[in-house]
């Protein structure tokens, strides 16, 4: 986390209580919070107020998040924090679910970002909403849409705002390499997540979708953030370039598959077949959807098609 003093948050605690204090906060409910990624400016108000509030944390890492509160200048007792991580949510889900039942109110926290997005939660919410509490979502920071919208991504038709989230490929090699020739298929743009040890086999197997761009992600939010897009083929040779990007943790996008380059044929032929039963405007875009023909060059087909009187041509 980024360093700053506790007392620089005194007036943000303030504001937390002004901004926030006269919402409704439940008793047994369970207040899933994110926590910054990095730099801890990018903690909300509400978050603030509600950390405050609840009768006790449930967090990752019990240490950390101690950390965490007190640069905030929040100090609880250690009683008051409970550890939830990956080896033990089921099991300590369930004390959770008592001091719910027990009519308190529990924050969930992971060591950052999005608690059960890649981190812990998950298996803590769904329990929660089986007993019978309600579980209120606190939104912040995530590297999967900090990185999205740093990556400027564009594509045909409607594919350039899609996006899936791929989190961590397989560790193996055999099944990394599996899973990536399944990624040359998805015409989306995908999010992956990867760790510093293993960020160069990552790239390694990602070369292999050659042109399609990359958009690395490294220290989000951090002092040393560095984001740079390039072909996946040349991903190995960047991180190759400096020994510093291979440091830090990551998030990568994929970005959306290229549309087949169309020779005009194709797309013509399929416009003739939709102009017969639709209006132009319509089976251009159906035709540029389909084949993946430019829509302008399509509408200009059309045109001609219709004054040629080629075919029973809607306008």
């Amino acid at each position: 986390m980024t360093s700053i003093a506790p007392a620089s948050f005194g007036a943000a605690l303030l504001a937390a209580r002004d901004a926030a204090g006269s919402q409704h906060y439940p008793q047994a409910t369970l207040y899933v919070v994110a926590t910054p990624i990095g730099n801890l400016a990018d903690i909300t108000l509400r978050a603030l107020h509600v950390l405050q509030l609840v009768d006790a944390v449930a967090c990752e890492d019990t240490r950390h998040t101690q950390s965490l509160l007190r640069a905030y200048g929040i100090d609880r007792p250690g009683a008051q924090l409970l550890a939830l991580h990956q080896h033990n949510e089921s099991e300590a889900a369930q004390a959770v679910i008592a001091r719910l039942a027990a009519g308190e109110r529990i924050a969930y926290v992971s060591d950052a970002g999005t608690p059960g997005v890649s981190d812990p939660g998950a298996r803590l919410v769904a329990a929660a909403r089986d007993a019978g509490h309600r579980v209120l979502p606190l939104p912040g920071a995530s590297s999967v849409t900090t990185l999205v919208g740093a990556a400027g991504l564009v594509a045909a038709g409607d594919a350039g705002s899609a996006f899936v989230f791929g989190g961590f490929l397989p560790s193996k090699a055999g099944e990394r390499d599996a899973a990536v020739l399944l990624l040359a298929d998805e015409p989306r743009s995908v999010v992956l997540l990867e760790a510093p040890h293993r960020i160069e086999a990552l790239a390694g197997a990602l070369a292999r979708l050659g042109e399609r761009k990359v958009t690395v992600g490294r220290e989000l939010t951090k002092q040393f953030e560095e984001i740079a897009t390039v072909a996946a083929a040349a991903l190995p040779a960047w991180f190759a370039a400096s020994r510093d990007r291979t440091r830090g943790e990551f998030a990568l996008v994929l970005h959306p598959k290229p549309a087949a380059v169309d020779d005009g044929i194709e797309g013509e032929r399929v416009l003739r077949l939709l102009l017969a039963e639709l209006p132009v405007k319509t089976a251009v875009r159906i035709a540029a959807e389909i084949s993946g023909a430019p829509r302008n060059a399509l509408y200009e087909a059309a045109l001609r098609l219709r004054k040629a009187g080629d075919a029973a041509i809607e306008p």
